[in-house]
């Protein structure tokens, strides 16, 4: 698997979420007791948060681990997809 594409996936889901439930980054930062930039740096894909703050993430955004893990599981299919396809 490709870390990059991981990282992108995750932070994808996150913002997608985050924007859904009306938070900007300083809420959901505030709310997960981090910094926004912490918030910020997973959405665009530099940083990879740890079991430990996926958990504290979702418990901000209302939603299970399972669920975010699974919509982060049908990201990275899309980015399959677009790889077979440009092949």
């Amino acid at each position: 698997m490709n870390n990059g594409k991981i990282k992108a996936s995750i932070g994808k889901v996150l913002k997608s979420l985050r924007i859904k439930q009306n938070l900007s980054q300083e809420d959901l930062a505030g709310i997960c007791q981090v910094d926004r930039s912490y918030i910020s740096m997973i959405e665009v894909g530099r940083n990879e948060p740890s079991v430990t703050k996926i958990f504290e993430l979702c418990a901000g955004l209302k939603i299970k681990p399972s669920d975010f893990l699974r919509l982060v599981e049908i990201e990275m299919e899309k980015y399959t997809n677009i790889t077979k396809k440009s092949d």
